[in-house]
């Protein structure tokens, strides 16, 4: 019973010994454990770049794939939104073409001009989705698939591979050593030992030189990726910005057009008002109404409500003032011009061209004139 238990106590101290070089080994992140392995500090720094390099190209591969992805989206997108602009500008210029207003051109001079400016913006949009395409997703795409990310990746899976066949290399070694130590000096046993610390060492030289391939193919990788991301994000910037640029110059363009023909068309005919007589005058301003004194016959109307389409700045007290879009009860017109009204309580002449007359009315819009 004693030599077993001896026997148990030695089998229970030797399996301690290598459960501590086991721990000793994965927590100190190197090789060691055993008095032949222990670990070396640039392996060790080595390894943790690698590691560094690895989560680095992983994370600058999936954000271009996700810039590939995005670009992409957005030229369908703006692909559709080409094609809607193109059928809106063909069918502005067909009704400035087909124009059937009986009143005037204003209208299709106004489309031909938004047609011609909006087939200008599409052709700029499809410059730009042209460029999206070309300059920022076909290369990002061919680096996120291209070799030499594979093949800094597959070197430095080999070097992890043969890392941790060094290390179960080391925990072999450990445990021949212990043998020796207890006095096993069985020639076979020694053979061993010596035969498996020579290759410990030739792994050891062998994940140093793997380790510095991979680091090299790694690095290289990493920094080609940051380079190359920057310029395609910088020629993406540019590309929006250029075509910003331009279609803010057509729609200046088309808006100075617009705003000149509304302002031609809006402007009030001051060559006429000047040109005409003074308007009657009144016994009583915007008072009790009494009937204007006539310098020349006067038309004899029913009343009739107006829509005014200028602004009109009284210069008498006799006059009545206007803005775009008051309403007045007409109640007469002068022969020269001048037609007399009631707006918003006040009554007075104003330039008949002023007005439109207007049979029907919103009844909210008749509260305005009393």
């Amino acid at each position: 019973m004693e030599a077993i238990r001896k026997q148990a106590t030695k089998l229970r101290e030797q399996v301690a010994r290598q459960q501590q070089a086991v721990l000793k080994q994965f927590g100190a992140g190197g090789y060691g454990g055993s008095d032949n392995f222990v670990t070396d500090e640039a392996e060790f720094q080595q390894h943790q770049k690698l590691e560094k390099l690895y989560i680095s190209t992983r994370a600058a591969k999936h954000f271009q794939r996700d810039i590939v992805r995005g670009v992409e989206g957005y030229i369908v997108t703006g692909s559709k939104q080409v094609e809607i602009g193109t059928k809106l500008s063909e069918d502005s210029r067909k009704y400035g073409v087909d124009n059937t207003c009986t009143s005037g051109n204003t209208l299709s001079k106004a489309a031909l001009s938004f047609a011609r400016a909006r087939a200008q913006m599409e052709k700029e949009h499809g410059n730009l989705l042209k460029a999206l395409g070309t300059q920022v997703a076909e290369p990002l795409r061919a680096m996120v698939m291209g070799a030499p990310l594979d093949d800094a990746r597959h070197l430095a899976q080999r070097y992890d591979r043969m890392r941790q066949e060094a290390e179960a290399q080391a925990i072999e070694v450990s445990k021949r050593q212990a043998k020796v130590r207890e006095g096993m000096c069985n020639p076979d046993i020694a053979l061993k030992l010596e035969a498996a610390e020579s290759k410990l060492q030739d792994m050891k030289s062998n994940v140093a030189i793997l380790g510095k391939e991979a680091a090299a193919a790694m690095s290289a990788v990493e920094a080609q990726q940051q380079r190359l991301t920057l310029q395609r994000l910088i020629a993406m910037v540019e590309s929006e910005r250029t075509y910003h640029q331009r279609v803010l110059q057509i729609l200046d363009q088309l808006e100075d057009e617009m705003t000149s023909e509304r302002q031609r068309i809006e402007a009030p005919p001051s060559s006429t008002v000047d040109s005409m007589p003074p308007p009657p005058a009144y016994e009583e301003v915007n008072g009790v109404f009494t009937s204007p004194t006539h310098n020349g016959s006067t038309d004899s109307i029913s009343y009739f409500l107006g829509e005014a389409i200028y602004s009109y700045q009284a210069e008498s007290d006799v006059e009545l003032n206007l803005s775009v879009g008051d309403y007045v009860v007409v109640r007469k017109v002068s022969n020269n011009g001048w037609a007399e009204g009631e707006c918003k309580g006040k009554a007075g002449w104003f330039p008949y061209n002023y007005i439109e007359r207007r049979d029907r009315v919103l009844a909210s819009k008749m509260t305005e004139v009393y």
